[in-house]
């Protein structure tokens, strides 16, 4: 039997790193024996974006192994990490294998068993999991603080986010006294570049690189966002074959509204991409302001959990 351990569909580095950072505790955690932590295996259910991959090339680390549905056996269990909602699981899993979840988004849970749930109001998962190895006496090692603070910087924005906490900050200064990383602006500017850099990347490619899909009154609603330091650069060159490709990406994914967060690391502001009138609509209802040729400025707003996804679930129910 595994506990398999996984982040949510086109894993972000905070996915990643807390199902590494989880697997991690239980394998240390010689206080508690928990017959559900046994045999614990971080996977992935998605390719690594550019910023993951640079980050595991970095710092010399082995990429996950990428699982289905089908790998999964049925005396297997499953923590899920960094998400909850149905509509970021793995597709085709089954629902009731599940035994615990590790989240700090807003739970819109409804299994048919108990399970354990530790959430917390945090910038990242990452942050809630050091948080449980502080609790159990485990400290990480120089390789795996380095990811976690990585995957905390990332979730925060280099803590300039609103969803950054004092706990976030906290953590994160313990973590890069660990990993023994002294400059933490600079490598927070490494990891922006790295999150940046789309060259390689098709216009399908930018619109689900960082995606999420949510159920709000009933209607699917894709929210996609894309962290820069050349957003003028972006809607200026790739503007119209990112429109194609959210058409494309719409109707592929068979949701009912698709939304591109273009979001300057910078600048600190955010330019919503935005499809046909009702989504327009629902656009200017959730943030004020005129579209004006499928673009929306929705000013300093950087994260998608608080800022974003919030005001257009407002916005439709």
């Amino acid at each position: 039997m595994n506990t398999y351990i996984f982040g949510h569909l086109k894993p972000d580095t905070d996915a990643v790193v807390s199902a590494m950072a989880l697997e991690y505790l239980h394998n240390n955690n010689a206080s508690e024996k928990n017959p559900a932590h046994e045999n614990s295996k971080a996977v992935i259910v998605g390719a690594l974006n550019p910023e993951t991959t640079f980050l595991f090339n970095k710092f010399g680390i082995e990429t996950p192994q990428i699982i289905t549905a089908n790998d999964i056996k049925e005396d297997d269990q499953i923590i899920l990490v960094d998400h909850n909602e149905e509509s970021q699981r793995l597709e085709g899993m089954n629902q009731d294998q599940i035994v615990s979840i590790v989240d700090h988004h807003k739970a819109n849970i409804n299994l048919n068993q108990p399970v354990c749930l530790i959430f917390r109001p945090w910038g990242s998962t990452s942050t809630v999991i050091y948080h449980m190895m502080k609790m159990k006496g485990v400290t990480p090692d120089k390789k795996i603080a380095s990811l976690m603070l990585a995957a905390i910087l990332s979730d925060t924005v280099g803590f300039k986010s609103a969803t950054t906490t004092m706990k976030d900050e906290q953590f994160g200064k313990e973590l890069s006294q660990i990993a023994e990383i002294t400059d933490i602006e600079s490598f927070t500017l490494e990891i922006f570049k790295a999150k940046s850099d789309v060259s390689k990347l098709s216009n399908e490619q930018i619109v689900t690189n960082d995606y999420k899909i949510f159920d709000f009154g009933g209607k699917k609603v894709l929210i996609d966002q894309l962290e820069t330091v050349e957003q003028d650069v972006i809607l200026s060159d790739k503007k119209d074959g990112l429109l194609k490709a959210m058409e494309t990406v719409k109707i592929d994914q068979g949701v009912d509204h698709i939304f591109v967060a273009i979001t300057d690391i910078l600048k600190i502001n955010t330019k919503l991409l935005i499809l046909g009138d009702e989504s327009e609509a629902i656009a200017s209802k959730a943030f004020g302001g005129t579209v004006e040729n499928n673009t929306l400025d929705i000013g300093p707003k950087m994260s998608r959990k608080k800022e974003i996804a919030p005001a257009i679930e407002k916005a439709l129910t």
